[in-house]
């Protein structure tokens, strides 16, 4: 299988999904203890959430998933929050701080190195790519990453996670008038919400957005019980939730595009 999947559009924006796949080769997958098996860290139907809200989106969508190695990590593994929990590259604990793998089988110095260069670099060449052919395009490109979550993790933050966190380092990773319309549509829709909270942006929205360059990225963290029937297995997509996301979802996806036809650098 292709270690990612590439839709080109004819916009400005390009949807990355590092987190929704769920394919691990067998002799990755073999050495998975039973908990790490569930894949519980899925970002789970995000494809789906997103799917022809944007029409004139590109995609650039992981198919591995994040336990064979995390496309959202610094490829050195320097931590994203350093002094607060959260996971690694090659991940040897899921949210709760569990075990993933069977004793003695944990992924070593080569295992690393290995995934990286098949799975970890594909990803990002992919998306290079295509911020590559989309400013030239358009003369900028938005980077929108695509996330979901349990709304509850103890080990990774205290009570009950916003139903939609934008990210963007503080303001780093793209311009002001990109931030501000996100807030603005998210603080007067239904949902909770929360700009540069926990989440702030993984390595894909810091490491890519730089807006001086006409590369602009951002991030949204949405709370999985915004969507799905419950944030267990076997996490079933709720078409009536999503609905309501949705034109939420879609309303921040058009304005973002709007907004970047008149960015060019």
């Amino acid at each position: 299988m292709s270690p990612v999947e590439i839709i080109q559009g004819d916009g400005p924006v390009i949807l990355g999904q590092p987190h929704g796949g769920t394919f691990a080769p067998a002799e990755i997958k073999s050495h998975l203890n039973d908990g790490g098996k569930l894949l519980a860290d899925t970002d789970w139907h995000i494809g789906r959430l997103y799917d022809d809200l944007l029409p004139s989106a590109s995609v650039v969508r992981a198919t591995f998933h994040r336990y064979v190695i995390d496309a959202n990590r610094d490829p050195s593994g320097a931590s994203l929050y350093p002094g607060q929990n959260t996971t690694g590259l090659c991940p040897l604990t899921d949210f709760d701080d569990k075990p993933i793998w069977k004793e003695g089988a944990e992924p070593n110095a080569d295992d690393i190195a290995t995934r990286t260069t098949n799975y970890h670099r594909p990803y990002h060449a992919a998306l290079e790519k295509e911020i590559e052919r989309v400013k030239a395009r358009h003369g900028v490109a938005i980077v929108y990453d695509c996330h979901s979550i349990r709304s509850r993790i103890p080990f990774l933050f205290e009570g009950e996670l916003p139903a939609l966190n934008i990210g963007t380092d503080n303001g780093k990773t793209c311009a002001r008038s990109i931030a501000s319309a996100t807030h603005r549509i998210t603080s007067a829709s239904t949902y909770s919400t929360i700009l540069n909270g926990r989440f702030r942006g993984g390595w894909t929205t810091r490491h890519y957005g730089k807006p001086e360059t006409g590369v602009h990225a951002i991030q949204m963290e949405i709370a999985q019980s915004a969507y799905l029937e419950r944030e267990a297995p076997p996490w079933d997509y709720s078409e009536t939730k999503a609905a309501n996301l949705r034109l939420t979802l879609k309303n921040i996806l058009q304005t973002i595009a709007e907004n970047a036809l008149e960015m060019k650098v």
